[in-house]
């Protein structure tokens, strides 16, 4: 299997399979296939004057940070900041600070 295992502080904390792959242990374990709804992502509600988590790859290469680095810092998986900097994922409020921090935007660590 091409198992992703995301780690946090150390500890495994998610393991990312293949769509066919959870399908089947779905069925090995007796519950219906999965479906896919095509909605939309939602929409960020972040102010207008702050930028978007889609401008995180140009916020992270104009401080000259690499992405494996600013993952580490944040405590995610690369694959998962690239999933930020491309819109596909809203950061949680915990990753939203850490961002924030590293990236020098002070009113993404503001509660929502």
């Amino acid at each position: 299997m091409g198992i992703q295992v995301i780690s946090r502080d150390g500890q495994p904390e998610y393991a990312v399979v293949p769509w066919e792959q959870y399908q089947a242990l779905l069925e090995a374990a007796g519950q219906a296939p999965a479906q896919v709804t095509d909605e939309s992502p939602p929409q960020s509600s972040q102010p207008a004057n702050l930028p978007a988590f889609s401008e995180v790859a140009q916020l992270r290469q104009a401080k000259g940070i690499a992405p494996e680095q600013l993952a580490r810092n944040v405590g995610v998986s690369p694959a998962y900041l690239a999933m930020i900097e491309s819109g596909e994922r809203q950061p949680d409020a915990a990753i939203r600070r850490a961002l924030a921090w590293h990236l020098g935007v002070a009113g993404w660590s503001e509660p929502s």
